[in-house]
């Protein structure tokens, strides 16, 4: 709880001086105001954050946080258990789609796992992987609380740790995640937060038909009844309907803001971390960018709630970091008009009348 409590303190709001420097220079552009609308309010935003004109952003980085759930038991997905475990095996041999997407975006892909449930005891250390497992999956929320509260700080702080780690060699942060079930958390998550009803956040995750995304909503539902959360407790939520993941990823969004760096959000699940995040520092948000808006039904609601316009809408469904890494090409696009484009003085071209 020190170290959570210390970077709460230490997170600031984007500043609003190098905002407008930014505005100031991209008017400048030889081009008509603001005719490359969102990628220019993004540059923006990458000013404010890092209080920069030339925001540095070459070093990427998508972290996978890898947990698991003990309500995957209740048939919410479509896939086994085992297979986080088989799936945090091929991040780690750059055979996923988040790899792929990252080699093309010139990032690394970093795994950590923070609550797999399988034998992860065989993999060598590396700098790709960091074993920093709370416990082996989280209990069932059907049933009772995913965690102890000591547990939920606990896995928050992971994903702290994590930022602080990586902080002298990442310029931007991509939250990622593996953990079959992990949809399902994460629509009680945004349920309890956003304050509406679970059919209205639940959908087919890993791709389930109508009759199990029925008994899912009902899952759901009754975790929420048997567990109670508080909507105003981060840590509350997380503790009795989350998951550890999910929990590292607030984290690691809120270390990357105490830095100020950006973080780019991925899908549902990643929202559901920044959920928990902007409850615990609502100021965390002004270092979020939201890079697509998934086909689950809940992620709009979570995007709407932190106020934040996704830059891509590609029907991803994915998860892992994907969205991420494919919207790290915006980034980079922003700060390069931002700080390559000529000026009209500079390219002796006459400005609007």
């Amino acid at each position: 709880m020190c170290l959570l409590k210390t970077i709460l303190e230490n997170i600031v709001p984007a500043d609003p001086v190098w905002r407008e420097k930014a505005r100031e220079r991209i008017l400048t552009l030889t081009m008509p105001p603001w005719a490359l609308g969102r990628v220019l309010d993004l540059a923006v935003d990458l000013a404010g954050m890092t209080r920069s004109l030339r925001p540095a952003v070459s070093r990427r980085c998508v972290v996978v946080m890898a947990g698991d759930h003990g309500v995957a038991r209740e048939g919410v997905s479509a896939y086994p258990q085992e297979v986080t475990v088989q799936m945090v095996r091929n991040f780690l041999a750059g055979g996923a789609g988040v790899n792929v997407l990252a080699r093309q975006a010139h990032a690394r892909v970093l795994v950590v796992d923070v609550g797999v449930a399988g034998d992860l005891g065989d993999i060598p250390k590396s700098s790709d992987f960091l074993f920093k497992r709370v416990a082996s999956g989280t209990a069932n929320i059907a049933a009772g609380p995913a965690m102890s509260r000591e547990q939920a700080i606990q896995s928050i702080e992971v994903g702290i740790e994590t930022a602080l780690q990586l902080d002298a060699t990442t310029d931007v942060f991509a939250t990622g995640e593996m953990g079959i079930g992990n949809t399902t958390p994460s629509s009680a998550i945004v349920a309890t937060v956003c304050g509406v009803d679970v059919e209205t956040v639940t959908g087919r995750g890993s791709g389930i038909d109508q009759d199990r995304l029925r008994h899912k909503a009902a899952i759901i539902k009754r975790a929420i009844m048997v567990n109670q959360p508080d909507p105003t407790d981060a840590l509350d939520i997380l503790s009795k309907v989350g998951g550890f993941e999910i929990g590292a990823i607030a984290g690691l969004i809120l270390g990357a803001a105490s830095r100020c760096k950006p973080v780019l959000i991925d899908g549902f699940i990643s929202t559901a971390g920044a959920l928990l995040a902007c409850l615990l520092c609502p100021e965390s948000v002004d270092y979020m960018i939201a890079a697509h808006e998934s086909v689950e039904c809940g992620h709009r609601v979570a995007l709407e709630h932190l106020r934040l316009s996704p830059l891509l809408n590609l029907s991803l469904r994915l998860g892992e970091g994907t969205g991420g890494a494919l919207a790290m090409h915006l980034v980079e696009a922003a700060v390069r008009l931002m700080t390559e484009m000529a000026t009209f003085e500079d390219a002796g071209i006459s400005d609007a009348c």
